[in-house]
C-alpha cells in the first residue's frame, strides 16, 4: 500500500435468504477484512430474474474498482447456475468455476483454481502423494469399504453423515471431510454441522483428520482470499 497500490477488491453476489450461504459469506467478509481485503456483500431477494443476476454480473466485469467477483451458490432453482457462473468474466472469476478456468485446469494450465479443490490439495501437500481411487455416494457400502481400508488418505465429499466409520479406516489413515450436512441434534434440540465422517469414532483411529466445522472450511476461504490476490495481481490473465 505505501507504493501506491490498491487493495484488493472483492464482490459477492447472496441471493434469498438461505442461513447457510448468510454464514459463509459473513465468514468470508470477515476473512477478508482481516488480511486487508477489500469487499462488499450485494444481496438481492430470492425471486431476482435470471437476467437481472446476469446484467449485474455484466456491470461488475467491466467496474474497474473489481478484482474478483464471487456468487454464493446455491441459487434459486429458476436461476441456472452453469450460465451465472460462466458470464463471470475468467479474469474476475475467484470461485475458479468460469469454464475457461476449469478447461485450464483441466489441461494443467495457470487457472484460477476452485477454491475448495485447492485447500483439500494444500493439505494434501503436507501429508504426501497418492495413487487416486475415485468413488462416489453411490459406491456399495462393502465395496466402498474395501477401498478405503487400503487408503492412506481419504477424501470425502458425499453429503451423507457418517459414511466414513471406524471400522472402514485403518490405523493412522489422514482423513480429510470436506462434507457439510445440517442435522437435528436430539441432546440440544437444535441443528448441528457435520461432516461425511463419523468424526468421534474415526479420530481414535485416523493418524490425522480434520473435523467439521473448522477443518477444510477455513483452508478454503483462505484460498478464496488467495485467488482474490491473484485476480487483483494479474497473474494468470
Amino acid at each position: 500500500m505505501s507504493l501506491g497500490n490498491k487493495r484488493p477488491y472483492l464482490t459477492v453476489i447472496l441471493v434469498g435468504d438461505n442461513p447457510a450461504s448468510h454464514t459463509y459469506v459473513r465468514n468470508k467478509m470477515k476473512a477478508a477484512a482481516a488480511v486487508g481485503i477489500c469487499s462488499e456483500i450485494i444481496l438481492k431477494p430470492k425471486d431476482i430474474s435470471q437476467e437481472e443476476l446476469l446484467d449485474l454480473t455484466a456491470k461488475l466485469n467491466h467496474d474497474s474498482r473489481v478484482n474478483g467477483i464471487l456468487i454464493q451458490l446455491p441459487l434459486p432453482d429458476h436461476i441456472d447456475e452453469r450460465t451465472v457462473c460462466n458470464i463471470v468474466a475468467p479474469e474476475k472469476d475467484v470461485d475458479g468455476f468460469h469454464i475457461i478456468n476449469i478447461g485450464r485446469l483441466c489441461l494443467d494450465q495457470p487457472s484460477v483454481t476452485p477454491a475448495t479443490a485447492a485447500a483439500v490439495w494444500e493439505i494434501i501437500k503436507r501429508i504426501g502423494d497418492a495413487t487416486v481411487t475415485i468413488t462416489h455416494r453411490y459406491t456399495p457400502k462393502e465395496q466402498l469399504k474395501i477401498h478405503t481400508q487400503l487408503a492412506d488418505i481419504i477424501i470425502v465429499a458425499a453429503g451423507i453423515p457418517k459414511l466414513i466409520t471406524a471400522d472402514m479406516v485403518k490405523e493412522g489413515a489422514a482423513v480429510i471431510d470436506v462434507g457439510i450436512n445440517h442435522i437435528h441434534d436430539p441432546l440440544t434440540r437444535k441443528t448441528k454441522l457435520v461432516g461425511d465422517v463419523d468424526f468421534e469414532e474415526v479420530k481414535k483411529k485416523a493418524g490425522f483428520i480434520t473435523p467439521v466445522p473448522g477443518g477444510v472450511g477455513p483452508m478454503t476461504v483462505a484460498m478464496l482470499l488467495k485467488n482474490t490476490l491473484i485476480t487483483a495481481k494479474k497473474l494468470i490473465y
